[in-house]
């Protein structure tokens, strides 16, 4: 064997070992030891556990090159100068990582912190982004400083530079502000279902740095800047609660026998609640007079939905059932009529709409 070549194995063979065994071990830890650490936090149903590790996908890997990297540095003869250079290499790679695991653990926890505060797993995306940013700006700067690099200007620019940026982008800092204050008086959450001022209805998606979206019933996307949002009249139909009151007017004739009337629409109503989904079955339903009308005397049946969006399919079906069962009991609806009492006179003088006057005998 030639003589320049055993000795370039003398050299480089350990490092090349090392290096392939840091690489051995990290797709170990990848392949085998995170996957059965996910899979035994989730049966024993820990969330931040398994998150933790979910965090670490592709990071054991690349930390097990990293090492194996380090070490084989330590047996290679190369010069001074290039060998610190490729020391520092794992160190940035390192940080960098680190920072990353971080933002995704920040990100972890405020989702699951969001699925037990809202009973959802909807993240918003505002929170998200301003934690990330944070993260990264703060890796940035230690990954800077573990260089040599004093990070003591950069602040001080980003301090001056910050002012200037704040006067350039008043709009866009006014929907990032108005957003945080929406979220933080949870007023408006996404999964809401939310009618503006405006007129603009439909289910909150996502609260994001500059504005809302709301996806309205078409399945269309509304998007509202935070500042407006802020400052405009909303209506949510999911605060206090979900469930809510559904108030249906009807009016039965004169003649009606308002007892059986009203016996008569209850049945209906809890056989509504019954039967059609999203109804509240366990809820107290009511029927009430309120009003002699001009035709008709009023009454108004109030029942309980789960959320706002089922009113739609449990009126259409209280209507069709309660026509059809008051056609059965022989009660009637009436037309809105109106009587005319005209007086005995042979002559009535009419004003048409052309302003002419005409006699009618």
């Amino acid at each position: 064997m030639d003589i320049d070549l055993i000795e370039h194995i003398k050299t480089w063979g350990a490092p090349a070992g090392i290096l392939a065994g840091g690489l051995i071990i990290g797709l170990l830890a990848e392949r085998i030891v995170r996957p059965l650490l996910v899979k035994a936090a989730k049966k024993a149903n820990l969330e931040y556990l398994a998150m933790f590790a979910q965090s670490l996908k592709r990071m054991l890997l690349l930390w097990g090159i990293l090492a194996g990297f380090s070490g084989a540095l330590s047996s290679m003869p190369l010069k001074e100068s290039l060998l610190e250079f490729l020391q520092n290499l794992p160190k940035v790679f390192f940080l960098f990582s680190l920072t990353v695991v971080l933002a995704r653990l920040a990100i972890g926890s405020l989702g699951i912190h969001a699925k037990k505060a809202k009973g959802d797993a909807t993240t918003i995306s505002l929170f998200s982004n301003i934690t990330k940013l944070i993260v990264y700006i703060l890796g940035f700067l230690v990954i800077l400083q573990s260089l040599g690099i004093s990070i003591t200007p950069i602040l001080t620019a980003l301090g001056v530079g910050g002012l200037a940026v704040a006067l350039a982008l008043q709009e866009t800092l006014s929907n990032l502000f108005a957003g945080l204050h929406i979220i933080a008086a949870k007023q408006v959450k996404p999964g809401d279902y939310v009618r503006l001022e405006t007129g603009e209805e439909g289910y909150v998606t996502d609260v994001t740095w500059r504005n809302t979206s709301i996806r309205a019933i078409p399945n269309n996307m509304v998007i509202v800047p935070n500042a407006k949002l802020a400052s405009t009249i909303i209506t949510n139909y999911h605060q206090p609660a979900k469930e809510m009151n559904l108030y249906i007017p009807v009016g039965v004739h004169y003649s009606s026998d308002l007892e059986h009337v009203e016996r008569v629409t209850l049945e209906v109503a809890e056989e509504v609640l019954r039967e059609i989904q999203g109804a509240r079955p366990d809820s107290e339903t009511t029927v009430r007079f309120y009003e002699f009308g001009g035709s008709s005397i009023n009454l108004r049946i109030k029942m309980e939905v789960e959320e706002y969006f089922a009113h739609y399919l449990v009126t259409h079906e209280f209507i069709k059932r309660l026509h059809r069962r008051y056609d059965q009991e022989g009660i009637v609806i009436p037309f809105p009529l109106r009587t005319l009492h005209i007086p005995d006179s042979p002559e009535i003088t009419v004003r048409l709409r052309n302003g002419d006057d005409r006699d009618i005998t």
